[in-house]
């Protein structure tokens, strides 16, 4: 059974839909990039998925042993929360939150998740820093270690290397492939990066703009997807200019 099933799936803001009659689901173990232009309801989509905003229609449905709860998010970073003034050690612990149930204190076991969270990003030697003293490239890795508390099953990520330079971009995409490949945790991510999606996904959703319909399949099917369209755009190119030259 998939660990997420979007079926029939309606999501947009006060009853206004961004996106229709979405459909398809994703498997344990799976590297799913969402892309689409500004607009298109990536960010909904995913916030509808984790429960922030209730679907407009159809339904989500969590198995293969998931709970809703279970899902860690790596959201896009405003300029206000890069200035936050926490220690590394108190923005990742407080990813366990949602495993603190009715006691209102970290225990030893939410302590010991958030320090393997840390070993697992490297980023052991800046647990006492103040995360707006950080790089970019360093704060992503603490939001990620942070996400990872809250989870052993699933990541959703909202352009995780947004503003990063080359090579923390590059260091970001070798640690979130390690996740999915090494750890087994299954992979959503919005990003604008159509390279990436190319090379590091297993499946590729694309949205329309403004809800104009969607594809989904596996990496390879985008690429042929995408190869005929070009075809297509290059056909249409050459005819205008054969036009434009009888004219």
């Amino acid at each position: 059974m998939a660990q997420l099933i979007c079926r029939n799936l309606a999501v947009g803001y006060d009853g206004h839909p961004v996106l229709e009659n979405l459909n398809f689901q994703v498997r344990a173990g799976e590297y799913l990039t969402i892309i689409g232009e500004n607009g298109a309801g990536k960010s909904t989509l995913m916030k509808t998925i984790l429960g922030l905003l209730p679907p407009l229609n159809g339904e989500i449905i969590t198995g293969d042993g998931l709970r809703s709860d279970e899902i860690g998010y790596l959201p896009q970073q405003t300029e206000v929360q890069r200035d936050f003034p926490a220690s590394v050690w108190e923005i990742v612990l407080s990813g366990c939150q949602g495993r603190c149930g009715h006691h209102f204190f970290y225990g030893k076991q939410e302590k010991d998740i958030a320090r393997r969270a840390i070993e697992q990003m490297e980023i052991g030697a800046l647990i006492s820093r103040c995360y707006r003293e950080l790089s970019g490239g360093q704060q992503q890795r603490v939001l990620l270690a942070r996400a990872l508390c809250a989870t052993r099953k699933m990541l959703l990520m909202d352009e995780p290397v947004a503003g990063l330079d080359p090579k923390a971009t590059a260091d970001m995409y070798h640690i979130i492939g390690k996740l999915n490949h090494e750890k087994g945790i299954t992979i959503l991510m919005i990003t604008h990066d159509l390279e990436a999606a190319d090379r590091y996904a297993t499946h590729v959703l694309k949205l329309g703009s403004h809800g104009t319909g969607f594809f989904y399949g596996t990496r390879e099917e985008y690429r042929r997807m995408h190869a005929e369209s070009s075809g297509i755009q290059q056909g249409k190119s050459r005819k205008e200019a054969q036009n434009e030259t009888c004219d």
